[in-house]
């Protein structure tokens, strides 16, 4: 299975990026035998308009035309629901043994995902109910997959 995340924003070098880059070859290494593909990133450019709506209408163009053939698509966003890690390995898996060819992770800019977008989802997924920094989400999703692999072959990673 193909997994892509999309970003509004670019990481700079720094903390941020490292630990995105150690989770996502943990991830390669460990998903590589569930069937996972590599994990792509695709990282967009923030818009420049004056105003919020037009924003957010020309970044989700941006994700749009970068979403492969009929995606899965999970967005994240602070008004999504909150999974456990063990549900949401659960999840993962469950898209995989359906055979699903893309899962597409959105991450949105500083004003958010068109609401357009967000009902295109077929999941909207919160890291609770605080507003995080595209970095920070970008980190914790990183981590989650990988310990959602983790989970699904019993590796001792994860203790819950």
């Amino acid at each position: 299975m193909r997994i892509l995340i999309i970003c509004v924003g670019r990481l700079k070098q720094g903390a941020e990026r490292d630990l995105v880059e150690r989770y996502r070859e943990r991830f390669n290494d460990a998903g590589r035998r569930l069937g996972f593909r590599a994990i792509e990133v695709v990282e967009l450019t923030e818009s420049r308009a004056r105003d919020a709506a037009t924003r957010m209408a020309e970044e989700a163009a941006a994700i749009t035309a970068a979403l492969p053939e009929r995606p899965v698509i999970v967005v994240l966003d602070e008004r999504g629901k909150s999974l456990d890690s063990s549900s949401f390995a659960g999840q993962l898996g469950r898209w995989r043994d359906d055979q699903t060819a893309a899962l597409v992770f959105v991450i949105g800019g500083a004003d958010g995902l068109s609401p357009e977008l967000r009902r295109r989802a077929s999941l909207s997924l919160a890291f609770g109910a605080a507003t995080w920094p595209h970095q920070m989400v970008r980190v914790m999703l990183m981590e989650q997959l990988y310990r959602a692999v983790t989970i699904l072959t019993g590796h001792p990673y994860h203790r819950a």
